[in-house]
């Protein structure tokens, strides 16, 4: 029985555009502690799994491949999906690479996790409900009333409901209630266990799947036949259905950094991108005067300027340059 981080690397980043582009998207970025997401996860992850498969999508597979052989990451492996179909799918194939017993820690690759200790005492306790034949999810103790995640409600290691990203006020009940933890994406699970599970509860992507897995080459996923797997995730594939599901609240500093405003929050006590209330990541000397709670994001060609609480607003441009077909999304 092995321990692989599996690491799901294929998201486009929208909310981080112009530093966020197709040819090299958010988890790429070198820009924390002149690391990469992407770096940062694997080297987490390599103290508590044995080896790694990373799921990437065609785009972002050479940026892959550079930083895995910059940083030395030898016992790390890629499947690279040409049509990407969420979660559900891409932890099937990882799965399906596996062992039946091999247990697989599911993680996003463009997450920021600190405090190490608790991070390993969070996954050693994921591992050992995960052995006995548990679907395991990581529930993030919430600092804060956010209604940007959606949340877990628990009894104990139980988990009672999951629940969709809430209005500001169901984020304060929840909060206060004391047994809601944000949901984080990050899963602990065996591999037979989860295929049983998709299998029963979503037959039709662990089909396709299995027929994707049969036809392809050692790293590359058939394009014709991954087109007629169903898009869906983990969470309303397998998570919100399956009997065998546990939580384990964890304590450990987590952010998804999603926008720019969160990118802010966690700039704002480590990095000269923060200038007093703004946000400034910018390849030009910028200058501020007089304006308070702004981003400035200048990157290859492209200028972002708006208030840090509008931030969500730019998933909405991203969506609107590729309506346009727009070279600044490349």
């Amino acid at each position: 029985m092995k321990k692989i981080h599996v690491l799901l690397s294929g998201g486009s980043g929208s909310r981080l555009w112009p530093l966020s582009r197709n040819s090299r998207t958010k988890q790429y970025i070198p820009i924390f502690e002149g690391m990469s997401l992407f770096e940062k996860a694997v080297r987490l992850n390599q103290n508590v799994c044995d080896e790694g498969l990373i799921v990437v999508n065609s785009a972002s597979y050479q940026n892959t491949l550079e930083i895995l052989d910059a940083c030395d990451f030898k016992n790390y492996q890629c499947i690279v999906e040409t049509k990407p179909k969420n979660t559900a799918a891409a932890i099937a194939f990882a799965a399906m690479k596996a062992e039946y017993n091999d247990l697989l820690l599911v993680t996003p690759s463009d997450h920021v996790i600190e405090n190490i200790e608790l991070y390993k005492n969070a996954v050693n306790q994921a591992y050992e409900f995960a052995s006995q034949g548990y679907l395991v999810t990581f529930g993030i103790k919430p600092s804060r009333p956010e209604t940007g995640y959606g949340y877990i409600q628990s009894n104990g290691n139980d988990v009672v409901a999951f629940h969709e990203k809430p209005s500001l006020d169901k984020a304060n009940q929840y909060v206060d209630s004391g047994n809601f933890y944000w949901n984080s994406g990050i899963f602990a699970l065996k591999a037979g266990i989860y295929l049983e599970e998709l299998k029963k509860f979503r037959n039709d992507i662990y089909a396709a799947c299995l027929k994707v897995h049969e036809s392809s080459d050692s790293v590359s996923l058939d394009d014709n036949l991954s087109e007629l797997i169903p898009s869906e995730s983990i969470d309303y594939a397998v998570m919100e259905k399956s009997s065998k599901i546990k939580v384990v609240p964890s304590f450990f500093e987590w952010s998804d950094l999603g926008s720019f405003e969160s990118l802010y929050d966690y700039f704002k006590s480590k990095s000269n991108y923060v200038s007093g209330t703004n946000l400034v990541i910018a390849n030009d000397h910028v200058e501020l005067i007089g304006l308070n709670n702004v981003m400035v994001i200048q990157n290859n060609g492209a200028l972002l300027i708006m208030p840090l609480n509008k931030s969500q607003e730019v998933k909405k441009i991203y969506e609107r340059l590729i309506r346009e077909q727009s070279d600044l999304i490349e």
